[in-house]
């Protein structure tokens, strides 16, 4: 069931992969108020409990995205996001919607690499390269111009808009399947109704015929 910190992060995260798209950074504007507004909406949504998992998964997410900051030079942009994530959907889905963002996000970067300089070109460049590595017996890194085009902007915001979806869409799917798995293991035996304090009993299938009872 779609709830209000799931409702609000897919807000907050359109917001900011539509400035990403359009300015190629992500200002502070667009996370740090989504920060607060995760952590309030699951204290409001499911009190202390609802606090606490918001809480680590803002610290865990964040905390991940800042040695992928000091490691890998990923913007500090990313890091907040990542962590509002974390601030909506707690720890374990949080980390779910991470992993999707990267897998999805490096998807897409693939695929604009091959869009803009060719799926054959970048194959015969690769096989080259392997070729250099293979004779001098040592890994030989790429010169300056052979990097240049793997230097385009990788927008993660998008791809982690993609990725809140994807997690929420399959926890709905979950909860409906659950609760269609609880209503069919009940079985034939027994549906009651109430209205207005009055009770509708039918009988087993396998009871054989039985008249109904009104139970008062």
């Amino acid at each position: 069931m779609l709830t209000l910190p799931h409702a609000l992060a897919i807000g907050f995260v359109a917001v900011a992969a539509v400035v990403d798209l359009r300015r190629q950074r992500i200002p502070n504007w667009t996370t740090y108020p989504g920060i607060v507004a995760g952590l309030a909406a699951n204290t409001y949504e499911r009190g202390i409990e609802g606090l606490e998992d918001a809480i680590v998964g803002f610290a865990v997410l964040g905390g991940l995205m800042l040695v992928c900051f000091v490691l890998f030079a990923v913007g500090g942009g990313d890091v907040k996001l990542l962590a509002m994530m974390g601030a909506f959907l707690g720890l374990e889905r949080g980390v779910e919607a991470m992993l999707w963002t990267f897998v999805i996000g490096s998807i897409a970067a693939v695929a604009v690499l091959i869009w803009r300089i060719g799926a054959a070109r970048i194959a015969s460049k690769t096989i080259e390269h392997a070729r250099l590595v293979l004779r001098a017996r040592r890994w030989i890194p790429l010169t300056e111009k052979e990097r240049e085009p793997l230097k385009r902007t990788l927008y993660l915001a998008p791809s982690a808009l993609v990725a809140v979806c994807v997690v929420l869409a399959n926890a709905e799917y979950r909860w409906f399947s659950g609760r269609g798995s609880r209503v069919e293991s009940r079985g034939p035996e027994v549906i009651a109704a109430s209205h207005n304090g009055t009770g509708l009993s039918l009988p087993d299938a396998d009871s054989g015929p039985r008249p109904l009872t009104l139970d008062p």
